[in-house]
């Protein structure tokens, strides 16, 4: 059996290591080799962003879907779902609340909602960029067209976020329908990159009929794709979806695998989720100490927070949402980290 601190060693010296050595760390570690992980996470991500923690102001400004995954509470054939859209005028205000408080990054996220064509996006992410050149803005709608994603980019798009779900296509089939393909997802990671923007690609943990060669494989794909930023979150059933009585991912191979992916990606921007949040009330700190080095609170309307269910019983309030900045800071404080306010991008 190899040595688990070896395979660590690797990973921390920049080598990928086997997929044998891999999956026998994720699948027999110890307390003691989680904890030699988390130090040597904490000291890469320390030696490139110092004790920064980036907050982005997350806007779910609409919960339509064409997409039906298994595993979504907002799946377009979820018909308990309460759908809503936000405005150019509710997002623009939704930036004003932020950027007072202090926010220098929008995150824009979505359902695959082709109401909010590539002009619409266009325009909003326009307004966005002119009103505050100086902020940088996210977008999360998914798989989207070449042309679409390159005319974004061009009204001043700065990064998208595209989680891979899972890089096994057998394990991929289980949580699609059909219609959707693992090829054409990672088609689009390539493309993202190609264009120039800076991103994220990630997966759950813990998602059904998930075995320890898929995430061997997560790993694997990540480190091929070496995207600037990487959304690891636990797996949390809702009850709307045909999952809704599988088990959550857990703490403990969340936290894991934020470690390794520091390791793996030292320069990453890796966020602790607001899913982690969900599964613990200290995750998000417990996910900073592993290498997480980004929170994304919600600036959302507060009308609206609890129809983008994308899983049950999601956070949303406390830290978790704007208007408690100064308890997050608190919080982040209390982990030993400071919470920074700048644009945050990713460095080279």
């Amino acid at each position: 059996m190899p040595d688990n601190k070896k395979v660590i060693d690797q990973l921390c010296a920049g080598t990928m290591p086997d997929r044998a050595g891999l999956k026998s760390l994720l699948s027999c570690h110890s307390e003691e080799d989680a904890q030699y992980l988390f130090k040597l996470a904490r000291h890469v991500r320390e030696k490139v962003y110092r004790k920064d923690v980036y907050i982005r102001g997350l806007i779910e400004f609409t919960n339509y879907c064409r997409n039906d995954c298994y595993y979504c509470g907002i799946r377009c054939s979820n018909k308990n779902a309460s759908r809503y859209r936000l405005s150019c005028e509710n997002i623009l205000s939704c930036c004003d609340k932020g950027y007072r408080t202090g926010f220098r990054t929008f995150v824009l996220q979505g359902g695959e909602d082709i109401y909010f064509t590539k002009e619409k996006l266009c325009g909003i992410i326009e307004k966005i960029k002119s009103r505050y050149p100086d902020c940088a803005v996210t977008l999360s709608v998914g798989e989207r067209d070449y042309s679409d994603y390159l005319a974004w980019y061009e009204s001043g798009a700065d990064r998208y976020l595209l989680r891979h779900e899972t890089a096994l296509p057998g394990h991929y089939r289980k949580l699609h329908p059909d219609v959707m393909s693992l090829e054409h997802r990672k088609e689009c990671l390539w493309q993202l990159k190609d264009i120039g923007y800076q991103t994220g690609a990630g997966f759950m943990v813990g998602s059904p009929f998930q075995t320890t060669d898929c995430i061997v494989e997560d790993l694997y794909f990540l480190y091929e794709l070496k995207p600037q930023m990487a959304g690891i979150g636990p797996f949390i059933p809702q009850k709307d979806t045909p999952f809704a009585g599988k088990s959550s991912g857990t703490l403990e191979q969340t936290l894991f695998l934020l470690g390794i992916t520091r390791l793996m990606l030292p320069n990453v921007l890796l966020p602790a989720t607001t899913a982690l949040g969900t599964i613990a009330p200290d995750g998000r700190e417990l996910g900073l100490r592993a290498g997480a080095n980004v929170v994304m609170p919600n600036l959302s309307p507060v009308s609206v927070r609890d129809k983008y269910s994308l899983y049950d019983n999601k956070v949303n309030t406390g830290a978790e949402s704007a208007e408690c900045l100064e308890l997050l800071e608190r919080r982040i404080e209390a982990a030993g980290y400071r919470m920074v306010t700048g644009r945050g991008d990713y460095k080279v």
